[in-house]
């Protein structure tokens, strides 16, 4: 596999990958995001204590924003930062 190959098979992983957030972002109350990755919930739950140098969140009913994930759809996931997460309530929308 060439280079170019790899890039283009990267750029439509990317796209469809936008597509399909683009699709179910509607059905999610929260977006959050850590250095790492991006998540949309519907509950979001803070674990750790205010003050704890270690950020832990527990998400329920969660999908997460990643190319190689073969299921992103997640029940329940505990992301954990000390770099910080931010979370953000969605605007209802209405039908």
């Amino acid at each position: 596999m060439s280079s170019e190959d790899l890039e283009r098979y990267e750029a439509e992983a990317e796209l469809a990958l936008f597509k399909e957030y683009r699709d179910v972002v509607g059905m999610f109350r929260y977006v959050i995001e850590t250095d790492r990755r991006s998540y949309l919930a519907n509950e979001v739950r803070r674990l750790s204590a205010p003050g704890d140098p270690l950020l832990e969140y527990e998400l329920v009913d969660a999908w997460v924003w990643d190319t190689y994930r073969q299921s992103r759809f997640l029940s329940r996931v505990t992301i954990s930062s000390t770099r910080g997460i931010t979370v953000e309530e969605l605007p209802e929308r209405e039908l």
